[in-house]
């Protein structure tokens, strides 16, 4: 049998649902898996509560047939391979958790889905990944879950569990192989003064319709610039990012407004992407003030 070496430089990103992650981290993970980066993707649910914006598929919604999430992961499939990631994997097993829906709907309280899930026994699940990809870098969400979805909060908290108990030698050496301490965690961002320097350049009809009357400066989502560490310059992967926001089609409308906004706005509108390192150390800031390498400052 032959036995590959392992890549050096290896990556994880925990995402909640099929599309999250090309839409916030697309370009980092087309361009890691270009260089050479063995770049590991799990996905926490199937995101069987999404809203279906395909006639044809409608009757998979949660309300019909509540069979969206084989097609989910067949699109998450799809999108991986234009981004070149071959390693992605649902949390614990396929479907073992399901989608807890968006804030204050019924979904939020059934027993079978993400946010319910046990902490301790969801983080072990991740405990099991984190040891054998032995990562150096871990991409999750912020606190809030970048926009407050429950299970981007829940996919914050599980991570950041797993990611200290993992390093313990004491905990579960039952599932090993052995230890791991991550090097560096890193949250995505959407810096305050850059976005809103991209969104004014919208036309005025087209950006209410996404942030309808509120303040640019003042959307909950964005972060303040002095706090975002990293910024991934990925526009040369674009167009696989791009392909794969197209293979999640029951989610993405690549005609709404959101996207003609960013068509508008530029290559730099979604071929950058930003983060604010969580734990670990920095490497050295380039011309910009930015960080430029997720693997910077590491041996």
């Amino acid at each position: 049998m032959v036995h590959l070496a392992r890549p050096s430089r290896r990556l994880l990103l925990v995402h909640a649902h099929p599309d999250d992650e090309t839409l916030t981290t697309g370009v980092t993970m087309a361009r890691y898996a270009q260089e050479g980066v063995q770049v590991v993707l799990v996905t926490c649910t199937l995101g069987e509560e999404g809203e279906v914006l395909l006639a044809d598929k409608a009757h998979l919604a949660a309300a019909h047939q509540d069979a969206l999430g084989p097609h989910r992961l067949e699109e998450l499939t799809a999108a991986m391979a234009c981004l070149g990631v071959a390693d992605h994997r649902q949390l614990g097993a396929v479907g073992r958790y399901r989608d807890s829906g968006m804030v204050g709907t019924e979904a939020n309280t059934r027993a079978d889905n993400f946010v319910q899930a046990d902490l301790g026994e969801a983080a072990t699940e991740l405990v099991r990944v984190i040891r054998e990809v032995q990562p150096q870098v871990v991409i999750t969400y912020d606190d809030f879950g970048g926009y407050g979805h429950p299970d981007h909060i829940q996919a914050h908290r599980v991570t950041t569990y797993a990611v200290s108990l993992a390093a313990v030698p004491s905990f579960r050496p039952d599932i090993g192989p052995e230890p791991w301490q991550v090097s560096k965690v890193y949250w995505p961002a959407l810096p305050r003064e850059v976005t809103t320097q991209a969104l004014a350049r919208i036309p005025a009809e087209q950006l209410t319709q996404f942030v309808g009357d509120a303040d640019l400066a003042d959307l909950p989502f964005l972060v303040d610039d002095e706090f975002v560490t990293t910024r991934i310059d990925g526009r040369p992967m674009l167009d696989r990012k791009i392909a794969a926001m197209r293979a999640h089609a029951s989610q993405i409308d690549m005609e709404s407004p959101f996207f003609a906004m960013s068509a508008v706005a530029g290559p730099d509108a979604l071929g950058y992407e930003h983060y604010r390192l969580a734990a670990g150390s920095l490497g050295a800031a380039d011309d910009d003030g930015f960080e430029d390498d997720l693997f910077a400052g590491l041996e």
